[in-house]
């Protein structure tokens, strides 16, 4: 019995070293820690002051340049999943670039009712994202106000 629990053992360190050296080793990719936050070119002319800052609260850390990177967004892997969802989210809209209507800013509204935005992956960690149904829907509706967008509320 005391070998098979020294051999566990033995095989739970040896496990336990190659995940620590594989995490250290992941802290050498060099992706995912430019964390740019390029100059506010222009944002869009909000319906008002309410829902720029609703939006603030819940799009921006993602969808414009003036993201709050947060100290984790510096530590593999987590770093690469932040870099891409930035990049991303910006490529699809980014509030401070915001020089010619974006094609799909008429869809924002809906996203937030649908609850497709922010993502549930971001509202478990940022739970101030995480609106009440009241902001919810006075969000959706300012975006839609904003963007023109006819999604029902």
């Amino acid at each position: 019995m005391h070998r098979v629990l020294s051999r566990l053992r033995r095989r739970l360190a040896v496990a336990l070293g190659c995940l620590v050296g594989l995490f250290v080793l992941m802290q050498l990719v060099p992706y995912g820690r430019r964390h740019t936050n390029p100059r506010v070119i222009v944002e869009p002319a909000w319906n008002s002051p309410r829902t720029r800052e609703l939006a603030v609260r819940a799009c921006f850390d993602c969808h414009s340049n003036e993201t709050k990177w947060p100290w984790y967004a510096d530590v593999a892997p987590f770093s690469w999943v932040i870099e891409r969802d930035v990049i991303d989210a910006r490529s699809v809209m980014n509030f401070s670039e915001w020089t010619h209507a974006h094609e799909l800013a008429t869809e924002a509204g809906p996203a937030v009712i649908r609850r497709d935005m922010p993502p549930l992956k971001y509202r478990l960690i940022h739970t101030d994202a995480d609106l009440s149904e009241d902001d919810k829907i006075e969000l959706a509706r300012g975006l839609n106000a904003t963007f023109g967008g006819t999604g029902r509320m």
